[in-house]
């Protein structure tokens, strides 16, 4: 049986050849673009994690000790939010774990760079700087942050990064204006080795350490005096092991990842002139806004958290990052189990004694108001009536401020507008005194000096002052 010609259906002819060769291509085409559609459904089915579920595995894994592990997962994060401050503080402190210091000193610096300066990011910060042998440029870090970190932190950080001198003297102030812990007094006796003095260093360990071990705590911080064991010290600090770090991933680096004004901004220069430098710093550690102001101030009143990120994602729910700024001994002589938590070192306790509630509690807590050029910022608030009405009680909550002035500035943080709620004419070292003591009550409190205001504040000639 002969088989006919194919037949063109709209003609009623048999088909040419090179109709016959067009129709094989569409087949052809039709074939290959099922397959494809095929592969890319496949593709699309296994969708990226996101950013707060890749946090919460860093976190977790951090916790359990898998260091690496966590940096897999918070570099996954950071690749899903490139520009976001929590996650890269995150990845910091995941390298930091992992003794990547190289990598931590990046990421650090990069988390300040988009608005993360909390404390804890900032020691953090500086101590892998100085684990590099970056002394001068860990000191640049402490000095321009000096006056918002915790006195105990500073001390031990800056001898560690090579003024032993000037953190026994930050430490000794600590420790006689009231802030008498294990950790201050063990932070002073590794100030006093690094700076050669062991006789001090004895007796201030033998504070803390039971007698036939403190022979054994100076040997132990004798093997790591020499100057060029920067890393050993670092690294022995925050229990860590150094390990190789070929830096971070080009593909997270900040710097690839420009934010959209940045873009604009870069467009728009072909054609136009360059605007003088403004700064777009968005200061993280605001404290957090109050919707009205506290109420009567009772024991348990948390109403202001310590300063922090301004805004935190959802992961935050999972436990905080690691503090690095643990004591540099054991608070003995209570026994270490062997499940101890690498992630979550404890914080020293509070202010030993409070200062005096009478109306003269200013003068006997040491604090110098005359002429003084610090400021120190107790709360934030949405409006200016709370922020008007949240004065005055913190002047119930605080008797030192009775001779205060407040000071009330409007500032532009992430796009919402804050009237931040200050105490004005401080000393340096009163307003860092003032802060501890604010801080050992639970509350949040920003020192600073008023020539430098903090980041954000729009209309500094504008404000509302009165005592």
């Amino acid at each position: 049986m002969r088989i006919s010609e194919p037949m063109d259906r709209t003609q009623g002819v048999p088909m040419s050849t090179e109709t016959k060769a067009k129709n094989t291509r569409l087949v052809t085409l039709a074939i290959t673009t099922a397959l494809a559609s095929t592969m890319l459904s496949g593709c699309n089915a296994k969708v990226a994690p996101s950013a707060a579920y890749s946090a919460a595995k860093a976190q977790v894994a951090l916790e359990k000790g898998k260091s690496s592990q966590a940096v897999s997962h918070a570099e996954a994060a950071v690749l899903a939010t490139p520009r976001d401050a929590y996650t890269r503080t995150l990845l910091a402190n995941a390298y930091l774990e992992s003794g990547r210091f190289l990598s931590a000193v990046t990421t650090f610096a990069e988390a300040i760079e988009l608005g993360d300066t909390a404390p804890r990011t900032v020691i953090s910060y500086a101590l892998a700087q100085t684990a590099l042998g970056d002394q001068s440029g860990a000191l640049a870090t402490l000095e321009r942050w000096e006056t918002s970190l915790d006195s105990a932190d500073f001390g031990l950080a800056v001898a560690l990064a090579g003024r032993p001198q000037q953190g026994v003297h930050v430490l000794g102030n600590a420790l006689r204006s009231g802030q008498n812990t294990a950790k201050v007094r063990q932070n002073l006796a590794y100030t006093y080795a690094l700076m050669g003095d062991w006789r001090s260093a004895r007796l201030m360990a033998a504070e803390d350490v039971p007698a036939d071990q403190v022979g054994a705590r100076l040997a132990q911080w004798a093997a790591m005096i020499r100057p060029e064991q920067y890393l050993t010290r670092v690294a022995n600090l925050l229990g860590v092991m150094p390990s190789a770090d070929p830096g971070q991933p080009t593909m997270l680096a900040l710097a690839n990842h420009p934010a959209v004004e940045q873009l604009a901004a870069e467009s728009a220069a072909q054609d136009y002139p360059a605007p003088q430098p403004v700064s777009d710093f968005a200061f993280a550690a605001e404290l957090p806004a109050q919707s009205e102001a506290p109420a009567e101030y009772e024991a348990g009143d948390a109403a202001l958290a310590d300063a922090g990120l301004a805004q935190l994602t959802a992961v935050t729910a999972v436990s905080g990052t690691r503090f690095v700024s643990k004591e540099v001994v054991q608070s003995v002589p209570a026994p270490r189990t062997a499940s101890r938590a690498r992630v979550a070192p404890r914080v020293a306790g509070t202010v030993a004694q409070a200062f005096a509630p009478e109306t003269e509690a200013a003068k006997q807590a040491g604090f110098e108001f005359v002429g003084g050029d610090h400021n120190v910022q107790l709360g934030s608030y949405f409006s200016m009536s709370d922020a008007q009405a949240a004065w005055k009680q913190f002047q119930k909550r605080y008797p030192e401020l009775a001779n205060a002035e407040k000071q009330i500035t409007k500032a532009r943080v992430n796009g919402k507008i804050y009237y931040r709620v200050a105490a004005t004419g401080f000393a340096k070292s009163s307003a860092r005194a003032m802060c501890s003591m604010v801080k050992g009550k639970g509350a949040g409190c920003i020192a600073y000096a008023a020539s430098n205001p903090l980041p954000g504040t729009i209309n500094k000639d504008v404000r509302v002052a009165a005592r």
